[in-house]
C-alpha cells in the first residue's frame, strides 16, 4: 500500500471537510485579523492537535462505528447542544462585550494554542466524519486499517487542516480593512454558521428517527 497516497488522501479529504465556513478557520482569521499571523497560526496548531488525536482515534474505531450508527447519533446530539450554545454567545453575549475586555495583546501565544485545543475538541464532527471516510476508502481497496495505513492517512489529515486554516488567515488579511472584518460583524458572520451547523445538525438528527 503505498503511504504517500494514503496521506494524500487524508490530506484532500481532510481539506473538504475544513474548506467550508466554519467555527474553527473563522476564529483563525479572526484572531490573526487582531493579533497577528503568528498567533493565528498558534491557534491552528493547537486545533491540528486535537484534529491529529481525533482522526486517528476515528481511523480505529471506524469499522465499530460503522456498525453501530446510534454512536453517531450520540456525537450529532451533543455537537447540537454545543454548537446552540456557541450560537448563543457569539450573537448575543460577544458583541456586548466592551473592548476593554479583548486585550488582545496581552493574551499569551501558549493561550491561543490552547485556545485551538479547546474548541477543536468540542467540535466533534471530525469524528463521524473521518470514521466514515477511512471506512469507505478501504471498501475501495485505497487503505487499511494496519498502523502505517492509519498513521498516513492521519498525518495527511493533519496537515490539510492545518493548511485549510493557513488559507483562510491569508484570505482575510487580504481584506482585512473591509467592514465586515470588524469585531461586531466577525462574531455575526462565526454566530450565523454556527446557527446554519445546528439547524442542519438538527434537521439530521430528526430524519434519524
Amino acid at each position: 500500500m503505498n503511504i504517500t497516497f494514503i496521506f494524500f488522501l487524508g490530506l484532500f479529504f481532510a481539506m473538504i471537510g475544513v474548506i467550508p465556513p466554519g467555527l474553527l478557520n473563522m476564529t483563525a482569521a479572526k484572531i490573526s485579523l487582531k493579533e497577528g499571523h503568528v498567533r493565528g497560526i498558534v491557534f491552528s496548531a493547537g486545533v491540528c492537535v486535537i484534529v491529529l488525536t481525533q482522526t486517528y482515534l476515528a481511523s480505529i474505531f471506524a469499522r465499530y462505528l460503522s456498525k453501530h450508527h446510534e454512536v453517531i447519533g450520540v456525537l450529532r446530539s451533543v455537537a447540537l447542544v454545543i454548537f446552540i450554545l456557541i450560537t448563543i454567545y457569539f450573537l448575543f453575549v460577544a458583541k456586548s462585550e466592551p473592548k476593554q475586555q479583548k486585550e488582545p495583546k496581552r493574551r499569551s501565544k501558549h493561550s491561543r494554542f490552547f485556545q485551538g485545543m479547546f474548541l477543536s475538541a468540542i467540535n466533534v464532527f471530525p469524528i463521524p466524519y473521518q470514521a466514515y471516510m477511512t471506512i469507505t476508502l478501504a471498501s475501495f481497496g485505497w487503505m487499511t486499517f494496519e498502523k502505517t495505513s492509519i498513521m498516513a492517512y492521519v498525518i495527511g489529515a493533519t496537515t490539510g487542516t492545518f493548511v485549510t486554516l493557513y488559507m483562510y488567515i491569508f484570505f482575510f488579511d487580504k481584506i482585512k480593512g473591509k467592514a465586515f472584518t470588524s469585531q461586531k460583524n466577525m462574531n455575526r458572520i462565526i454566530g450565523g454558521i454556527t446557527g446554519v451547523i445546528s439547524i442542519v445538525t438538527l434537521i439530521n438528527i430528526i430524519q434519524d428517527f
